[in-house]
């Protein structure tokens, strides 16, 4: 057993089989083993945790839309990868759509290699996209190492990236179940919002634009999965749950074996239709932010396992894209930008439930991790494992600030939000990515996955 050049430890480690006093032993890169707390080599670089804090996996982040190339202007991989490191994110996946080219393509995600190399903090895997006529591109795309497939029920919002209808998904979802690859879906059904978006309003109200996306284009988009899920077998994730009324349909197709899984994002399990102001356009995200009930719902769909993970869905834009000059719910571009924030704002949350830092990792870490086949190398402290820490103090409170944000646009719902956790160190494979607002040169890779297993190269660094 290699003898580790470097030992990161503290007394609340967070490990698979609970919290415990331990000591990550960590050589070239990669988790060697887990130890007594006293038991250190004598040739070995140590860092001691403070006592208050805790030492868990860093975090891996599965919905990220970084957007480059074609839109740097609206995020970048460098600030994008800056602003998940200090928030305790060491891997993400970028989606495959709002960058110019988008990853429909091989050519495409040749693009995205390229405009990421040398700029990335922490490692970065792709997602590809299904649209319209790319059936034939899927398989070269999987091979190429993307971790999945997203697609769109509805307009996306760029016109490089259009939806699909069942006819073709019914096209798309033989091949996916012949890869063996998982497809995610934006669910929302425009039939829905067709027909509530006949009803003039007041456009500075939130109710107005909550009334314009209902909880039914959702709901029939999920009930829509699951049948093409179970007659295809074809494995189906929803991405950014908003409507709890979507949780049963879910809950009994997972009891019957149906291959669907779900996600929700910290902005549904924080924030509240009821208490977003007038014309407060930062709080625009699509699908909405729903009721208080509603978000009380999403909390036991994830107490029972129904929904598996929480992700940032972090999906910026530029300032003029918000309209926040005129309030304009209905014009302005839908997306929030919470990368840096997620495990603060789900702590503070957790926490006030009574929720554990083991299931904490488990929605942040493990899960997404899970999710794209990164299991085994990311999202836990186990040996043989990527070491990739984050340090943090889960009981000191902060205020959100945009001066102290790090993606590119410091526009958030949060600001001024007192929340609980604050990041402290970030290790990338054993390297100190982030220190107290500092940070180390981009060490990130990419990260690529394929039906024959996951595997690392050098593709950003």
């Amino acid at each position: 057993m290699a003898v580790a050049d470097l030992v990161i430890r503290g007394s609340r480690v967070v490990l698979p089989e609970g919290v415990a006093s331990a000591s990550v032993h960590i050589s070239d890169g990669s988790i060697v083993r887990i130890s007594d707390f006293a038991d250190v080599p004598a040739t070995s670089e140590i860092v001691d945790a403070a006592e208050s804090s805790v030492i868990m996996a860093g975090l891996v982040d599965t919905h990220v839309h970084i957007n480059e190339p074609g839109r740097t202007e609206w995020e970048g991989f460098e600030t994008a990868t800056k602003a998940a490191a200090a928030g305790g994110v060491t891997t993400l996946v970028d989606m495959p759509l709002n960058s110019i080219p988008p990853t429909t393509t091989v050519a495409g995600l040749t693009a995205k290699l390229a405009a990421a190399r040398d700029k990335c903090h922490v490692d970065v895997g792709f997602w590809a996209g299904v649209v319209p006529g790319n059936t034939a591109e899927l398989e070269e795309l999987y091979e190429a190492g993307v971790v999945g497939f997203k697609c769109f029920l509805v307009p996306s919002g760029v016109d490089e990236f259009p939806n699909v209808t069942e006819a073709h998904l019914r096209e798309a979802m033989p091949e996916l179940t012949r890869l063996g690859a998982l497809l995610i879906v934006h669910a929302e059904l425009p039939g829905p919002i067709d027909r509530a978006s006949l009803v003039d309003s007041d456009a500075r109200a939130y109710r107005s634009f909550l009334c314009a996306r209902p909880a039914a284009a959702e709901n029939e988009a999920v009930a829509l999965m699951i049948r093409l899920s179970r007659e295809f077998g074809t494995r189906v994730h929803i991405v950014h749950l908003s409507s709890a009324e979507a949780i049963p349909l879910l809950r009994e197709a997972q009891r019957e074996n149906v291959q669907i899984t779900a996600e929700t994002c910290p902005h549904y399990l924080h924030l509240a239709a009821e208490e977003v102001p007038e014309g407060a356009t930062e709080y625009k995200c699509c699908p909405p932010i729903r009721e208080h009930k509603n978000r009380e719902q999403l909390w036991q769909g994830l107490t029972d396992g129904t929904i598996g993970i929480i992700v940032s869905d972090h999906s910026p834009c530029p300032g003029r894209m918000k309209q926040r000059d005129s309030g304009n719910f209905l014009d302005a571009w839908g997306g929030i930008s919470s990368l840096e924030l997620r495990l603060p704002i789900i702590w503070t949350e957790a926490q006030r439930r009574g929720f554990s830092l083991e299931r904490l990792t488990k929605w942040l870490c493990a899960g997404p991790a899970q999710q794209v086949g990164f299991s085994g190398r990311k999202g836990a402290l186990v040996a043989g494992a990527d070491a990739d820490l984050v340090i943090w103090d889960p009981e000191e409170e902060f205020c959100v600030s945009p001066a102290t944000l790090h993606h590119r646009h410091k526009i958030t719902p949060y600001t001024g939000e007192i929340l609980r956790g604050v990041v402290k160190k970030t290790f990338l494979r054993g390297r100190k990515i982030y220190d107290g607002g500092k940070f180390g040169p981009p060490e990130g890779r990419s990260v690529f996955g394929s039906q024959r297993g996951t595997k690392v190269t050098k593709g950003t660094k």
